[in-house]
């Protein structure tokens, strides 16, 4: 069995390797976390094979979970009626792991964020495993760093299973996760060696090489991230491009006034009246040219002081994420300097 987990960076392609990956005359099962990335992955799977390959099934995650491992194991068993996207009530979370309650609401709707634990609590897994193992010959998932809480339990668990697999993802593009339950995995992405060794103890190989390299991203913007955040990417183009600092306030208006270039904020981009976005938001999005960094006040002071890659991990992704969204010239500007638009 090949079970494999290909670490990406930004612009690699990592769901054209995916596509690229699939053998149309075989059976496949292809997950991913957001109705953004199905609906993309489904596309372009269509406009590749002229049509989805029979046999072969893309679901989100949560949709595979409750209908293809809840629903014809537990489903008319435990009378389920659907999932609850809501925080667990108070009363749940105080009962033991084997309480139908701790899972399941008064409405018979299971917890979206305890499936994963509840599979793996009720000795599900080998069923879930058969199940894959029956309908397909191999297992893909699409961005694996959205993969928290009990969810990378599970996720791990049938990728080291009796199906081929391959999973790919970016360690720090990891903005959000599938869900959270308490602190089970609470830290998983706070440090990347740590991360891989979780995947290679439950018996996942480790790729670094094959998608290293971002074909959205010049030489400079691709060096400016590798020195100043600590996180190793490369390009495939040969053209420089211009990475600025902006201290002048008087360019720095000139830009937040230029509809063509994205103004990328920390957060609340929406009070200000231009085109933008916050940087986490910014994932997977991939028709920017020039970017320009809006730089809220601890940030600017670490960009100043060179220690970016002391940013807190979360801040320090989201950072990577809109750096990484140009594909030609990279701009900061402090977000001091841009405070009077704000309404």
């Amino acid at each position: 069995m090949d079970h494999q987990v290909i670490l990406a960076v930004a612009g690699s392609g990592k769901t054209t390797h995916i596509i690229n990956s699939i053998d149309p005359s075989k059976s496949n099962l292809i997950l991913t976390y957001t109705e953004n990335n199905f609906r993309n992955l489904r596309n372009r799977i269509v406009r590749q094979y002229d049509g989805l390959p029979e046999g072969t099934r893309a679901y989100t995650y949560f949709t595979f979970l409750y209908s293809f491992c809840l629903r014809p194991l537990c489903g008319d068993e435990l009378g389920l009626n659907g999932i609850n996207f809501d925080i667990p009530s108070r009363f749940s979370s105080r009962q033991k792991n084997t309480n139908l309650r701790r899972y399941i609401d008064s409405n018979g709707r299971i917890y979206s964020c305890r499936i994963a634990s509840f599979i793996i609590n009720f000795n599900l897994i080998d069923d879930v495993k058969a199940r894959i193992k029956k309908y397909f010959d191999y297992l893909y998932v699409d961005e694996v760093q959205d993969f928290a809480g009990g969810d990378f339990n599970l996720l791990i668990a049938i990728a080291s299973g009796n199906t081929d697999s391959l999973l790919v993802g970016d360690f720090y593009q990891h903005t959000y996760g599938t869900s959270y339950d308490g602190n089970l995995n609470k830290g998983l992405y706070d440090d990347h060696e740590a991360y891989k060794k979780r995947l290679e103890d439950s018996g996942l190989s480790i790729d670094e090489d094959t998608l290293s390299h971002s074909y959205r991203c010049s030489p400079t913007t691709c060096e400016f991230v590798t020195s100043n955040l600590g996180i190793t990417i490369g390009s495939h183009q040969d053209d420089a491009s211009a990475v600025e600092f902006v201290e002048d306030e008087g360019l720095a208006e000139a830009i937040f006034c230029q509809d063509h270039i994205v103004k990328l904020f920390y957060q609340s981009h929406s009070n200000y009246p231009c085109f933008s976005e916050n940087w986490g938001a910014s994932k997977g999005l991939d028709n920017f040219d020039s970017v320009c960094i809006v730089l809220n006040k601890t940030t600017e002071q670490h960009f100043r002081k060179g220690s970016l890659h002391k940013l807190a991990p979360t801040t320090r992704n989201k950072f990577y994420v809109a750096c990484t969204r140009a594909r030609s010239e990279l701009l900061f500007v402090p977000e001091s300097y841009l405070k009077k638009y704000k309404v």
